[in-house]
């Protein structure tokens, strides 16, 4: 036991540190390509295989011989939930062996899940354990933390100014903000509470990927065995956290739901328990919480009738694109390098990780925007922060490939979208002041402007063909609630793996070159110089306050 909560604080380490630095390191997203229902759906749904799966590979490959030692040891979810099993103790007493819901619940939502990514729909974000905990700390508890040292930091400020300590007078942390946190938090809530019913709820009834390799776990070579100094105590069965050991007959075991947590050894008053390939004369295995073929097989359809009727939405693109009669959100911005949208929607598994690892914070999880099928997916908000032409980190950290990590050349020739001047809103066009702002902050310098009699300062234009839709320009504007300049993904560029960003935008008459001064990250906020000039400061004259 002591090996295992060893196990568990160091792996769950590992997860938060990589977590916390994805994108500044290699292999960021190990973590999410080992779980094996996120791999399956996807190559699934996206009708695709990789050598990336190859990590959940190794770990559907360890069940048959060690059972569920990934949930027991390995998994973050798991730890995480073992962590708060201790602050909500069981109410229904010690006999954790009754079943406040179904026990074959978790493999019909497997089967569920299988049925709508065999119709190219991916739903296995709402129960994957390494999207779901990624999605957690990634959007809850990294801000927070970090929210939390930024106010650590000022409230040191005093004492750092008496001991001249300028590096932590001036320290500042920057906090990123999501949407759907609160959303987020909730569901763990219910997760974390459901240990009132039972212990490991979601690793007992609800996780697919428990039910995955629970599957593969059947009879593994090494396996808890009884020997004939047991005595029937039956102590073994009411502390068992997985409800693995029958408690009528201590000897059965149900190695697809067994941790290999060895906590049923640790107690045995007698020793009668061990876990070993050798197995003693009587030992039993049951399947009892495997569920009946029929039943299996209805969830399964019964996901992909889901599947069917999503994929019939208003707002749904399925297959062909540039198909007419598909309803598009005008605001609709995916990361540089998604896929086109129906891929992009099948290989997305809503872990949260391009949006954590995102340097300014643009990359939102997003609504019904996108219809059903696009929940929580991705998308950039340039009025929050601007995407930066010389990043890609969410092709980086991607786990699944949805959206491909593009080389720095390529990088400047993935356009996200065009921007669009609303004249009624401008302060140059409705307002007749003297305001520049979009043009000094574009880095492809596709802002230009004109002298127009009939109005006292030069007036900005979209230069179509050279705007990558970053979204400097809408982030900077100074009119209050909606900006003046939009991007919209009008033109947007969203190719396949292998397709060539640069060749794909000349091909199509984009000439999308960054000034010189732009090239180079500028992330994290880095901000204009103010030189005095109108609208140098990001606001012209008279306009401080805004709009």
């Amino acid at each position: 036991m002591r090996f295992r909560r060893t196990a568990q604080a160091a792996v769950l380490s590992i997860f938060l540190l990589v977590l916390a630095m994805a994108g500044n390191i290699e292999g960021s997203d190990l973590f999410l390509r080992m779980d094996p229902v996120l791999v399956s759906a996807v190559a699934l749904a996206a009708r695709t295989l990789s050598w990336i799966f190859i990590p959940a590979l190794i770990v559907l490959l360890s069940a048959p011989v060690f059972g569920r030692i990934f949930c027991g040891y390995l998994c973050p979810m798991g730890t995480t939930i073992d962590a708060a099993d201790a602050c909500f103790p069981t109410r229904t007493g010690p006999d954790k062996s009754r079943h406040p819901v179904s026990p074959y619940l978790k493999y019909y939502i497997l089967a569920f899940t299988a049925g709508t990514s065999l119709l190219g729909v991916t739903f296995v974000f709402w129960a994957s354990p390494l999207s779901l905990i990624t999605r957690f700390y990634g959007l809850v508890v990294y801000p927070v933390v970090l929210l939390i040292s930024d106010t650590a930091v000022s409230a040191f400020y005093p004492l750092a100014s008496s001991l001249d300590l300028r590096t932590l007078m001036f320290a500042e942390i920057p906090t990123p903000r999501y949407a759907a946190q609160f959303f987020v938090l909730l569901f763990f809530v219910a997760v974390f509470a459901a240990a009132r019913l039972s212990p490991r709820f979601w690793c007992r009834y609800i996780c697919p990927s428990g039910a995955l390799l629970g599957l593969a776990a059947k009879k593994p070579l090494i396996r808890r065995q009884v020997d004939s100094n047991c005595n029937q105590c039956g102590i073994c069965a009411q502390k068992c956290p997985m409800g693995a050991i029958d408690p009528e007959m201590p000897e059965k075991t149900s190695h697809s739901e067994c941790l290999a947590c060895r906590k049923c050894a640790q107690i045995c008053p007698q020793q009668a328990i061990i876990f070993g390939p050798n197995p003693a004369k009587n030992t039993y295995i049951t399947d009892s919480a495997l569920p009946g073929r029929r039943r299996f097989l209805l969830s399964g359809l019964a996901g992909a009738g889901t599947a069917a009727i999503a994929l019939t939405g208003l707002d749904v693109v399925a297959k062909d694109e540039s198909k007419k009669g598909v309803v598009r959100q005008a605001r609709l911005i995916r990361p540089p390098g998604a896929l086109p949208e129906p891929g992009f929607l099948a290989a997305c598994v809503r872990c949260g990780q391009c949006m954590a690892a995102c340097p300014t914070n643009t990359l939102q999880p997003i609504w019904f925007e996108a219809g059903l099928l696009g929940m929580f997916s991705p998308a950039v908000i340039p009025r929050r922060k601007y995407c930066d032409p010389s990043c890609n980190v969410c092709g980086q950290v991607c786990p699944t490939g949805a959206i491909t990590e593009i080389d720095a050349t390529e990088r400047v020739w993935a356009k996200i979208g065009t921007a669009v001047i609303f004249r009624q809103q401008c302060l140059a066009w409705e307002y007749k002041k003297s305001c520049m702002v979009c043009d000094e902050v574009c880095p492809y310098d596709a802002v230009e402007f004109e002298k127009r009699p009939d109005l006292p300062h030069p007036v900005p234009h979209v230069i179509e063909d050279k705007c990558s839709g970053c979204g400097h320009c809408e982030h900077a504007c100074p009119v209050y609630n909606q900006a003046a300049i939009v991007v919209t993904p009008m033109n947007s560029l969203r190719l396949r793996p292998r397709e060539s960003f640069e060749h794909t935008a000349k091909s199509r008459g984009f000439n999308l070159q960054l000034r010189p001064e732009k090239q180079g990250p500028s992330y994290p906020g880095r901000e204009r110089r103010d030189t005095g000039a109108p609208g140098s400061n990001g606001l012209p004259p008279g306009f401080d306050k805004g709009l």
